[in-house]
């Protein structure tokens, strides 16, 4: 090989290491320890994709803006339809129409219009993402998992005192069923507390909050278990379309 040969080399495919088991402790509204529960590892034990996370956020936040932003261009501005002083003589540079950009009160040169800011993002992308940011808050020890709500009725009195009794500081993304009004009232006027349904989770809502709280019904699953959660919170799809995905690829695994 002489050094006028050239090397050519394909794609480098990135070894990630294999998902990890970690545990989250189990207690109740009270604060009793119910024992440890073993996170599912294909959700809450992978290596977090930056790359992917960073896109998928971008795109995320893109897609919430507004753009309802808008400028006149000079055929927009009213008046202007006279010329402003005569071609010759003024010693100044000629002018047609008092409305131009490099005039005072005249139109805008290349000015934002209203558009559509949404980014594409493959449904794969938006679901390694959102792995990414679970499996970054459960290696940060920032899960908890409730029991059971098993308020009569909303208070917020009631939210705090269990937020005190999980230990859970700074800001918290409490998961809840499409059933649980009571819990999500009770939760509402917290500043510190936001609540979703595992459909609406998206890996922005889990990064920014500090901690992210799960209730028995809600926390995602694998395998029998988590056909029973599905089975009990029929509106909860993207919880059973992690459960699919996982045994379709432990499935693949096998074979």
């Amino acid at each position: 090989m002489t050094s006028t040969d050239t090397v050519t080399r394909g794609p480098v495919k990135k070894i990630r290491p294999e998902p990890v088991t970690r545990t989250v402790t189990r207690r109740s509204t009270t604060g009793e320890d119910l024992g440890p529960v073993d996170l599912e590892p294909s959700i809450f034990g992978i290596e977090p994709n930056l790359a992917v996370l960073h896109q998928v956020v971008t795109a995320q936040l893109a897609a919430s803006r507004a753009g309802t932003q808008s400028t006149k261009t000079r055929a927009q501005v009213r008046g202007g339809g006279a010329k402003p002083f005569a071609q010759k003589g003024t010693g100044r540079a000629r002018q047609g129409s008092s409305r131009s950009p490099s005039m005072i009160g005249g139109g805008v040169a290349l000015g934002p219009k209203p558009r559509s800011y949404r980014q594409h993002t493959p449904k794969k992308m938006v679901r390694l993402a959102l792995l990414s940011a679970l499996s970054d808050r459960a290696a940060n020890k920032r899960v908890a998992l409730v029991d059971e709500w098993g308020w009569d009725g909303p208070k917020t009195k009631e939210a705090v005192a269990t937020l005190h009794n999980l230990r859970i500081s700074g800001s918290v993304l409490v998961v809840l069923a499409d059933d649980e009004t009571i819990a999500g009232r009770s939760f509402a006027n917290l500043p510190n507390a936001r609540t979703t349904s595992f459909g609406q989770l998206s890996a922005h809502d889990v990064l920014r909050n500090d901690w992210i709280l799960f209730s028995d019904r809600t926390l995602p699953v694998s395998g029998e278990a988590a056909a029973s959660v599905a089975t009990e919170v029929s509106d909860e799809p993207a919880a059973e379309a992690i459960a699919a995905d996982t045994e379709t690829e432990e499935a693949a695994t096998d074979a």
